[in-house]
This record gives structure tokens, sequence and C-alpha cells, in this order.
């Protein structure tokens, strides 16, 4: 079996030619190409054949795991503890159906339901962010850790609203009230993986949302985790690739999460 670190550079490989690929296609994509998985779930062919791509890929570089996917095996609850490779092709959507250019390309493997190995490329300024357990984390190559600060009211926080299930959206408009009145401020990309990214690299102090996905968090936890930062649910627990919950940050973390849980748990 190949060491992960050997893994890793030959993933990057393959992360950076998809989400080339996807930036490609964003000057060619018609509004008459999106298909509707649900009320404002969105789907695309070109995250369909971003994921095969990835799929084929990562099944020569690493054949040792099976595939967690978005587009193509979204039912993860008979997973194992075994090696999985866990796939965003594009997150993002909507921001690419709209032009905006704030997505990324998303992958991690995961052993025993952890991750142990992460990629998060963003094609529109072409950056790479990477990590793989014990080795520290990366942006195109070099060294990142999470920001210093160690206040919530002096830290730029980030989060994603609800889109499609909104019943929990009462706390989370009272959550927002109180980080508004408690941090620099709050932004919403529109793409958790570049959000979790961010903040392993110190552009964000932290980010926290719900109703995720395993492939909307598997590479940014372990990423955040290399750069120095803490990753866990709303409740403090380490079960957040499964959960859908996520809190992550840097010195910030103990007053971020006792904040979210004053209002989320109240």
């Amino acid at each position: 079996m190949k060491a992960l670190t050997d893994v890793l550079v030959e993933s990057s490989q393959l992360v950076r030619e998809t989400g080339q690929w996807i930036l490609q296609q964003s000057s060619q994509f018609s509004s008459s190409d999106i298909i509707y998985k649900g009320t404002n779930d969105l789907v695309s062919f070109v995250d369909q054949q971003a994921e095969a791509k990835l799929k084929q890929g990562l099944s020569a570089i690493f054949p040792e795991a099976a595939f967690i996917a978005e587009e193509t095996s979204s039912n993860y609850d008979e997973v194992g503890d075994g090696y999985y490779w866990v796939i965003d092709p594009l997150d993002g959507t909507t921001n690419f159906l709209h032009k905006l250019p704030v997505f990324a390309v998303s992958v991690g493997l995961i052993l025993n339901k952890q991750p142990i190995l992460g990629l998060i490329y963003e094609p529109n300024r072409d950056e790479l962010f990477t990590a793989v357990k014990g080795h520290g984390a990366h942006l195109n190559g070099k060294p990142i850790q999470v920001s210093p600060e160690n206040s919530l009211s002096k830290s730029l926080l980030a989060t994603g609203f609800p889109y499609y299930d909104f019943s929990y959206q009462d706390r989370y408009l009272d959550l927002l009230k109180e980080l508004m009145r408690s941090s620099h401020g709050l932004r919403r990309m529109g793409a958790a993986a570049i959000d979790l990214a961010y903040t392993a690299c110190g552009r964000f102090e932290g980010f926290f949302e719900a109703n995720l996905k395993p492939w909307d968090v598997a590479a940014g936890k372990i990423i955040i985790e290399e750069a120095g930062g803490m990753v866990t649910n709303f409740s403090g627990g380490q079960d957040v690739i499964f959960t859908g919950e996520i809190i992550g940050a840097g010195p910030i973390f103990s007053e971020f999460l006792g904040t979210l849980q004053s209002k989320w748990f109240d």
C-alpha cells in the first residue's frame, strides 16, 4: 500500500486537473443545463462529469478505498471503518451556476470514519489546500496555520445559511444576531470547503454550519486540524463527518463554541 504522502502527491495533480476543467466549463455553461435534485439543491453535467473523473483517477491512485460521493453514492448510512474517498466534485454549485467565482473541488480520505488526508482546490485563485495526518497543512506547498487571534470580538467568522431544511432557522438567526454583536463580522461564501480552507490558513478565525454532508467537511476537517485548529460538532464531540454539524477555529475555539451552544441548545 502506498504511503499517504505519495497518495497526496498523485491526487493533488488529479484534483488540480479536475478543477481546471470545471473552470473551463464555467464560461460555456447555460442555465438550461441546470438539474434540480430538490428545493434549492442544484446539479449540472459539470458536477457529474467532474465526479466521474475523480473516481476514475482516485481508484487508480489508491484502490483500497471505497467511495462516498455526492452525485453517485450519497447513501452513507452503512459506511464501515475502512478507507473511503469522500468527494464533492463541485462545492459551491449554486455559485458556479450563477457565475460567482467561489467554488472548489473537495476530496478527503477517511479511515475508521475519521479523515486522514484532505485536498481542497479553488480553481479561480489556483489555490490547493492539502493535509495528511501528522504532516501539517499546506497551501500550494507552503505550510499554513490557523489565525493566532484569541478573542472572539476581534474575529471574522464564516457560516452557511439553511437553503432547503429550515427546521432550525430560528435558532440559527438567534445565533447570528449574537455573533454579529460579538465579532468583527460574518461571511457566507456559499461553499463550506472554502470556508474550512480559509479558516485553516487564517483568513477566517472560525467557521460553523449545520446540516452538512460528509463530502462538505471531510477534507476541511483534517486541513484545519493539521493547521493547528480544533474541529468538533456542536456538542463538542469528534463525530463531525456524519453528524452534519461542524465548528472549527484556532485559539478562539472555546469561546466560539460556548457562544454557539448558548444559543443552539437554549
